[in-house]
């Protein structure tokens, strides 16, 4: 199964940017597609975007449009979040999450990390 560490959360004023970093780690790592989430106090957990280590990604949440973008390192094995103009709302831990290809749900997941944009 693979294992995830996530790196990179922080406290940013708004409009700054911070680059979340997924490593993952396993004898098969790319046959898992890679997702993005996010959890704020009070709220249900949100998915951002997935993508596969080929490259094949989800639409992005309609929060994040625009704004953020996800990429992979396939020789490090590491998926990385940008999340430029950063909001108040964007404030939430957030997770790298991942599931076999095919399968319906997320099942792997990261420690997560803390992210907080300040006003």
């Amino acid at each position: 199964q693979v294992q995830l560490v996530e790196s990179g959360g922080g406290l940013v004023q708004a409009g700054g940017s911070l680059r979340l970093a997924c490593a993952a780690s396993g004898r098969t790592v790319s046959n898992y597609v890679m997702g993005w989430f996010r959890q704020a106090p009070g709220k249900e957990r949100e998915f951002l975007v997935g993508r596969t280590w080929s490259g094949a990604a989800t639409p992005y949440a309609d929060s994040v449009k625009g704004r953020f973008a996800m990429s992979r390192d396939k020789v490090k094995n590491i998926m990385y979040l940008q999340m430029n103009s950063l909001k108040v709302e964007d404030t939430a831990v957030y997770y790298c999450a991942a599931k076999w290809r095919g399968e319906p749900k997320y099942d792997v997941w990261g420690q997560g990390t803390q992210v907080t944009v300040s006003s």
